[in-house]
């Protein structure tokens, strides 16, 4: 009988380290690994070598970072995708990704399954779980964690003490980490008791408010069709422009996020995300597009921005609603050229200046000096054919005007009286 192989979707972490030992023991299978650098800095360190120790049979290691910037992060950014208006979703866009990842490997090793680490009360199951289902409905998915004896984390560092597997969690610092180029998200430890603040380590790439620079920071974020494409000036690639401004966000403490969110699976979880470039990058981007998107493009794309969101945030990037959404977040983006300066303090985030070149802020219209070009009289006429059909309405229907039951009216006149 031929022997089984699997193909993992392996960070280095305590999960995927345990992983990789406990499917070997169980179904006798050679392991292949499969990371993908998403720009994460300090879980990169040693991942060959500790997967190789663990028992993988084979490596592999991507660079992602062009990709996961150009395909999905600018995508997400375009679209305003904030899930619940506040979590820029880091881990979420990058699990469709890597999950492409894992299966171009599964397939290429000829894998008769593949597996992750996510939780089964967590969201990266679906997400992992539905890109593999869109992309090779034919491959089995297993999931550890839903099915394995171990009942706690600390049950999990306690077998890989007793197989000599290296990994970075302990019992005295649990916390479960995941980042990305585009943020970090830190959960479990005393962050699951939603009334104790955040500690100091829990925090990896943002320092606290009151370590933060005395004076502010400008920065100046220079954007073509909604991508940034210029800092302070200078033109970078997507990969380096967001290193250089987490280092500078996240030096003036910007992007800290403490959040009770609902999860997919219909549990409301307490997370805190570090996001400094995206918080930056979401800020400037939606400034500049409150002078070059007109007004009623702008209100209908607020409604998509949370349907995006939601949609990255329940793993359904890979669906035939993901591109005929892109396809007209690209067309509003067309005009959402210029620059953006901001001004960055003690963690807060404020413009201190816009301009493009496609602005539709007219001063002479806007302004209240003598250079007002604004026709004051033309308000009269457009008043009355606007409220014609309020009025209308209610000379229609009295719904208690009548001075028997004096209804709204009366109470107004007494409201006024006293």
């Amino acid at each position: 009988m031929k022997k089984q192989k699997i193909a993992v979707a392996y960070s280095g972490g305590l999960d995927t380290s345990v992983i990789v030992k406990w499917l070997q023991e169980k179904y006798h299978a050679d392991i292949v690994t499969v990371t993908g650098n998403l720009g994460q800095k300090k879980e990169l360190i040693g991942v060959p070598e500790k997967a190789y120790k663990t028992g993988a049979k084979k490596v592999y290691m991507q660079d992602l970072r062009k990709e996961f910037v150009e395909e999905y992060i600018w995508r997400a950014l375009k679209a305003g995708a904030l899930y619940e208006h506040t979590y820029p979703m880091a881990t979420a866009l990058g699990r469709p990704l890597l999950a492409k990842a894992l299966v171009e490997v599964a397939i290429r090793e000829k894998c008769t399954a593949v597996a992750h680490g996510c939780t089964g009360k967590g969201n990266d199951q679906v997400r992992f779980e539905a890109a593999v289902a869109a992309l090779a409905p034919h491959l089995k998915v297993l999931a550890p964690l839903r099915d394995w004896e171990f009942k706690s984390r600390e049950d999990e560092i306690e077998y890989a003490n007793m197989h000599g597997i290296p990994v970075s969690a302990s019992k005295a610092n649990p916390y479960s980490i995941d980042e990305n180029i585009w943020g970090t998200a830190i959960e479990c430890g005393v962050l699951e008791d939603p009334t104790v603040a955040p500690p100091e380590d829990a925090y990896q790439r943002t320092v606290s408010p009151e370590k933060a620079p005395d004076k502010p920071t400008y920065v100046e974020i220079e954007f073509q069709e909604g991508i940034p494409v210029r800092l302070n000036g200078k033109k970078m690639d997507g990969v380096a422009l967001l290193d250089q401004l987490n280092e500078i966000a996240g030096a003036n403490a910007v992007g800290r996020l403490d959040l009770v969110e609902n999860r997919l699976v219909g549990i409301k979880s307490r997370e805190i995300y570090e996001a400094p470039a995206a918080s930056v990058l979401h800020f400037a981007h939606r400034e500049l597009e409150r002078m070059t998107l007109d007004k009623e493009v702008a209100h209908y794309k607020a409604k998509l921005a949370q349907d995006y969101a939601t949609m990255i945030y329940n793993g359904l990037w890979f669906t035939p609603l993901r591109p005929a959404l892109d396809a007209f977040i690209h067309e509003t983006q067309k005009t959402v050229n210029g620059s953006v300066t901001v001004k960055l303090y003690k963690g807060n985030v404020d413009v201190a200046g816009r301009s493009s070149a496609n602005s539709l802020y007219n001063m002479k219209l806007a302004t209240y000096t003598a250079e007002d070009t604004f026709d004051h009289k033309a308000s009269e006429g457009y008043i009355k054919i606007f409220t014609l059909p309020v009025k209308t309405y209610y000379q229609v229907n009295k719904n208690g005007f009548s001075k028997k039951k004096k209804g709204i009216r009366g109470k107004i006149k007494k409201t006024l009286k006293n």
